[in-house]
């Protein structure tokens, strides 16, 4: 018997994988197993009965989030007498290093644009919006790389506003991994998405206070939607290090990587790298940065040793 929990002191309610899967029963499969094998993170077990269970349910939710919001519109602009365009529906995506949330996003940015309703999705990842490595340098913060002061976060937050400010074109700045800096001559040009899915580590950061004191706008008050990728720390620790495996034996090897003095390591050297970084930087950034924002989320997918998602939490409306 599927299992669902709606605890009436909870604004939660929680879906166990069988329940949440029941969900998409009637709805097809629009990706292929090639397809989802190209969009799928490195060293994730992801197959299409996953897509199929977990993430089509998802997509179709937000679809019909998309449809309602867009009602209201409507009827908002109808009672404002105004003519004002709809604005893209932007949806925030959080959770840990190597948890998993830059396939989540990729999925959902795929399933999303078959939905006849919302063709046009866009899909923007913080890493743009990283000072260049330079700018770290220079603010002593290279080391603090992906923690929320590491990010022009005015740039950030200046995007998502013209985004919801509804301009007809917006640019973003493009990060290479190969390279762990941002690029500085390439752009990511959204003209008018439907949907627009906004992917980091920091996304659901609290404001900070101005200089005068005041408290100011953060970037996930303009999501209309947000998810958080959630596992146990000892999990994505041991994910971090199979992926880390992975890269000194693929991109780490080319010439271009900034990582190319890693790839000579043996497997024990490079683990042992490998859990130096966690416990000297990511570690500490889940703990004190991104976890906390957890139930800042309007949905939570919690993932199994395997990286299999064993149930969803979705906030009450």
């Amino acid at each position: 018997m599927a299992h669902m929990t709606s605890v009436e002191q909870s604004p939660y309610v929680e879906l166990d994988r069988s329940a949440w899967a029941a969900l998409a029963d009637s709805m097809p499969l629009p990706l292929t197993a090639a397809e989802v094998e190209r969009l799928r993170g490195l060293g994730e077990e992801l197959d299409l009965q996953e897509v199929s269970d977990v993430y089509l349910p998802i997509s179709r939710l937000l679809s019909l989030y998309v449809r309602h919001v867009g009602a209201l519109h409507r009827d908002t602009v109808s009672f404002l007498g105004d003519s004002q365009q709809r604005t893209p529906f932007v949806i925030g995506i959080a959770g840990s290093v190597a948890v998993g949330k830059s396939t989540t996003a990729r999925l959902l940015r795929e399933l999303l644009a078959h939905w006849p309703e919302h063709p046009n999705v866009a899909l923007v990842t913080t890493d743009g919006f990283l000072y260049p490595n330079a700018e770290l340098e220079r603010r002593g913060l290279l080391d603090r790389k992906g923690y929320p002061e590491s990010y022009d976060r005015r740039a950030l937050l200046k995007f998502v506003i013209d985004i919801k400010s509804g301009k007809d074109e917006v640019a973003a700045p493009v990060y290479s991994h190969l390279e762990y800096d941002v690029l500085p001559d390439q752009r990511l040009t959204l003209n008018r998405p439907h949907i627009v899915l906004i992917e980091g580590l920091n996304v659901l950061q609290p404001a900070r206070l101005t200089a005068t004191g005041q408290v100011g706008l953060a970037v996930r008050d303009f999501f209309d939607f947000s998810v958080y990728v959630d596992a146990a720390t000892a999990d994505i620790r041991r994910w971090y290090a199979e992926r880390f495996l992975r890269l000194r034996e693929t991109s780490f090897r080319d010439p271009a990587s900034y990582f190319q003095r890693y790839a000579h390591l043996t497997e024990t050297q490079a683990v042992t790298q490998a859990d130096l970084i966690w416990d000297a930087i990511n570690g500490p950034n889940l703990d004190t940065n991104i976890r906390p924002t957890r139930s800042r989320a309007t949905l939570v997918l919690r993932k199994d040793a395997d990286h299999s998602v064993r149930y969803v939490r979705l906030r009450k409306l």
